[in-house]
């Protein structure tokens, strides 16, 4: 019986982990921005027409820092962290696409933000600006897309894709138990102290090959400057943050089966980027976009991946000038 006792223990331990770690990063990694009705807003610069960043799916405002800070030298930049993401509220409502756009157009509103402004989105985000623009084509002047989602990708759903879908929602949702009972934390905090080996066979054994996904995520993240490293990875151990993106995967065919009304869009410079891993058939929807826009462009970013913000900031903050200075001539800073 007794020798049952240290197994037994592990639960407890692990949530006891699990909480004092979150009050440790709620000290040391406070929000760099400010809680406005729940969300976590990051404002940097000043001057106008001003940009908005959307992150991808899964993502919070840290995936712009780099393009963000160089923005911040010309014009006011902001960013957010959608509800149940980085330092946002976890979520009050369904992930519905119409509560997604009510949502960013209460960021807007709480940062008094001055309309038209520039609207830029990465991947899922890149969709949801579209239906935000179209809805509210009078607040925005232009927008920039990343490698955007193009709704034909995920529906109809073939069954590959469905198989797909269902092992995301179901690794996300487990992500969510590990991370409650202090595995996942345990993981990022001994891959942060430079041990390789337990992190991967604790990966391994929590997600088998969805692991492999937990790799390339960190290579990304890597992309960013080690300061932000930690706020990263303080989220990633929230069991909300894979709770969220449990549900966003699982609505993804809803997302992608709304009616986008294009045509206010038409009206606007959309500049689009794609990446160079890209398929060739969204490479044609992406160029299509800006090409039936009034003054948008089309660039294929030779030598990047899907993380355009992280592997090309540079040619994505200039896209972003180029919307900028057509929302409102003259304004540039030199």
């Amino acid at each position: 019986m007794l020798e049952w006792l240290p197994l037994a223990a592990l639960p407890a331990a692990g949530r006891l982990y699990q909480a004092l770690g979150e009050r440790r990063d709620a000290r040391r990694w406070p929000p760099p921005g400010r809680i406005i009705d729940g969300f976590h807003v990051l404002e940097a610069g000043d001057g106008g027409p001003a940009v908005l960043l959307e992150a991808g799916i899964a993502a919070s405002s840290a995936s712009w820092k780099l393009v963000q800070d160089r923005l911040s030298l010309h014009c006011r930049a902001v960013s957010y962290d959608r509800l149940g993401l980085g330092y946002s509220a976890p979520p009050r409502s369904p992930r519905t696409l119409d509560n997604l756009v009510a949502e960013l157009d209460q960021v807007v509103s709480g940062t008094r933000l001055p309309q038209p402004f520039v609207l830029a989105g990465h991947s899922f985000g890149g969709l949801l600006v579209r239906h935000y623009a179209a809805r509210f084509p009078q607040k925005v002047a232009a927008l920039v897309l990343l490698d955007p989602l193009e709704p034909f990708e995920w529906f109809p759903l073939p069954e590959v894709r469905r198989r797909m879908l269902a092992r995301g929602v179901a690794l996300s949702r487990r992500g969510a138990t590990l991370a409650r009972w202090g595995v996942v934390r345990l993981g990022l905090d001994l891959l942060l102290l430079g041990s390789r080996r337990l992190p991967t066979m604790l990966a391994v054994a929590a997600s088998g090959k969805g692991s492999e996904v937990t790799k390339r995520l960190a290579g990304e993240i890597q992309k960013l400057p080690p300061e932000v490293w930690p706020r990263v990875k303080s989220h990633w151990c929230l069991p909300r943050s894979f709770s969220t993106m449990a549900e966003y995967l699982k609505r993804l065919p809803e997302y992608c089966a709304a009616t986008l009304e294009a045509v206010p869009l038409r009206r606007l410079p959309v500049h689009v980027l794609s990446a160079a891993t890209t398929p060739a058939e969204v490479v044609e929807a992406h160029r299509r976009w800006a090409l039936e826009s009034a003054g948008g462009s089309h660039q294929v970013i030779e030598g990047s991946g899907h993380w355009l913000q992280l592997d090309a900031p540079d040619a994505v903050a200039q896209t972003i000038y180029t919307a900028v200075m057509q929302a409102r001539p003259g304004i540039w800073k030199n």
